[in-house]
């Protein structure tokens, strides 16, 4: 099998790590390559990931990392994660559990879609987010009012400090310290979770994505789209965004975990 190795590179325990797990992968018999940061910490030379042709990315992190892989990759490529973070949602193996797993694999293992949600202006693409989009004033301490547009009805307007447009994987993120519900995965649909709202009537909701849904900026002050934390776009005042299912959803491993078993444990680490 072909892996392609990435690592947090802020610390020198995970890249220790990282590059031992290449060694021991390649005595496995795997064909192993180093993602161009990881390789760069190094001091060596690595691959893109549009020049790399693996069959499988291994990435060494918490969500952050798994977060800007997923960004970076034009074709989506399966995603094994390590955690290597404060709890990392999106990290299935934790360090120890990697090399058995892999050594295990025989042929093709089996992935899991997850749905991302993709953002437009003026039908022109802004971008995807796996976990989700953040809406927020550039100003601090000034709320902004939004529009909620559902197949063309509005269906809510309220005033809030910002607008969380969550995919169910993120609903364990971001969204969930809001006050949002966490979500089952297989479900296909875009949570809106308005950060601390002005009226308590404005509440999170789980909308189909198929249905046609739109957010309308109705506000005089600057806005940013910020999307997995990793791309800040600014928005105008009254500027109309598209939200629509990306058609091309995140891979990932699927490790035999049941998500509720996972989350629950997870959660028990704050």
């Amino acid at each position: 099998m072909k892996i392609l190795l990435v690592s947090r590179i802020d610390g020198n325990d995970a890249l220790a790590y990282t590059r031992q797990l290449g060694k021991d992968l390649r005595s496995s018999g795997h064909e192993v390559s180093f993602e161009k940061e990881t390789a760069r910490a190094f001091g060596e030379s690595g691959s893109t990931f549009s020049e790399a042709s693996s069959d499988l990315v291994v990435v060494v992190g918490g969500d952050g990392t798994i977060l800007r892989t997923v960004q970076q990759m034009e074709r989506q490529i399966p995603v094994l994660g390590v955690n290597w973070g404060e709890v990392g949602f999106l990290a299935d193996l934790e360090p120890q559990e990697v090399l058995p797993f892999l050594q295990n694999l025989s042929g093709q293992c089996s992935i899991e879609q997850r749905m991302r949600v993709a953002f437009a202006r003026d039908r022109k693409h802004l971008g995807d987010a796996l976990n989700e989009a953040l809406i927020v004033t550039t100003r601090p301490a000034k709320m902004l009012r939004f529009s909620v547009i559902v197949d063309g009805v509005v269906s809510e307007q309220f005033r809030a400090d910002g607008l969380l447009i969550s995919t169910p994987t993120g609903s364990t993120a971001y969204a969930m310290s809001a006050g949002g519900p966490i979500v089952d995965p297989r479900i296909e649909g875009v949570l809106l979770v308005p950060l601390a709202p002005y009226m308590l009537s404005s509440r999170p909701r789980l909308i189909s994505a198929d249905r046609r849904l739109e957010v309308k900026l109705e506000s005089a002050k600057p806005a940013d789209l910020v999307i997995d934390g990793q791309r800040t776009i600014a928005l105008g005042t009254d500027d109309v965004l598209e939200i629509t299912k990306s058609p091309r959803p995140a891979l990932f491993v699927d490790v035999g975990r049941n998500f509720f078993a996972k989350v629950d444990k997870k959660l028990r680490r704050l």
